[in-house]
């Protein structure tokens, strides 16, 4: 028994040390407490998810970036902002997975940890699914939240082109990308956002469903391209939105390209369902490469 207790325990070091080496550096986005949330005080965790089937972060009130670098920079970098309700981070499948994927690729890679609502049980994902049942009042109690969320994306990307040397990277070619919620936090750097040093020069938005009043907010005067791509049976029902955002593109006559995929459901992110949609991250590279944020 005791033999067996030092083996589990010897599983969750080496768990423990993945999990610190997972990225190159930890960076936390705020001196001191984050402006609008000085009085949270709950524990930012982490655990799996049998719901979501995969890693899932819950209680962020310290904004922090998990940061991956190439070994060969090529001066591009991109701000992923995972997904989860504004409750929870799919950490795993809509952030690190992407972001070794694009630092393979050369580019420097950021992990967004933004602020969440607080969860009041252990089980985040099912806290969100019953919150969800009331959509319009999830979305009211969120809109807070959101607000900060945008504001972590804005830091971030200040703290990305005020350290452009440190990581080898070109302060006009800092991206942005958002999974679901992670989208509408990104988009909050794009659409409310009219300070040049935390505009990103383009962006990605994964089956996001933002709020009327952010689709409604002004567009960037200089030119932004956008990449799109979601699944036609979205449970959430979010499609449409992606629909809009395309159209609001289109319409200032700016460069956007959509990918709507007939079946891949909502979340997909980096999971292989052997289904055309997982393709969409190889799209992806091949509109940044269109764009020379990739080299061929």
């Amino acid at each position: 028994m005791k033999k067996f207790s030092k083996i589990i325990t010897s599983v969750v070091l080496l768990l423990a040390v993945f999990q610190m080496t997972a990225q190159d550096q930890v960076v936390k986005l705020y001196e001191g407490k984050a402006p609008g949330s000085e009085d949270w005080n709950w524990k930012e965790a982490q655990q799996y998810s049998k719901i979501f089937e995969t890693e899932v972060v819950y209680n962020v009130t310290d904004p922090s970036l998990l940061v991956f670098k190439p070994e060969n920079p090529n001066g591009t970098s991109i701000i992923i902002a995972p997904g989860g309700g504004f409750q929870t981070l799919s950490i795993n499948r809509e952030g690190i997975e992407v972001a070794k994927e694009l630092a393979s690729k050369g580019v420097t890679a950021f992990v967004l940890k933004y602020r969440l609502i607080h969860s009041k049980t252990d089980n985040p994902a099912k806290e969100l699914i019953n919150n969800l049942q009331d959509r319009d009042a999830h979305y009211k109690r969120s809109e807070r939240v959101q607000k900060m969320a945008g504001n972590d994306c804005k830091a971030a990307i200040q703290y990305v082109r005020n350290n452009a040397d440190k990581f080898g990277i070109n302060t006009d070619k800092v991206g942005v990308i958002g999974f679901s919620a992670g989208a509408t936090v990104i988009l909050e750097s794009v659409l409310n956002n009219h300070e040049a040093e935390n505009l990103p020069n383009f962006a990605a938005s994964l089956y996001g469903g933002p709020t009327d009043d952010l689709m409604n907010a002004e567009i960037p005067q200089n030119e932004l391209p956008l990449f799109i791509a979601a699944a036609s049976d979205d449970q959430l029902k979010l499609a449409p939105k992606s629909i809009a955002l395309y159209n609001k593109w289109l319409q200032a006559e700016y460069q956007v390209e959509l990918h709507m995929y007939a079946k891949g459901g909502h979340g997909f992110g980096m999971k292989t369902q052997n289904l055309p949609v997982d393709s969409w991250y190889k799209r992806f590279e091949d509109w940044l490469t269109q764009y020379k944020y990739l080299n061929k």
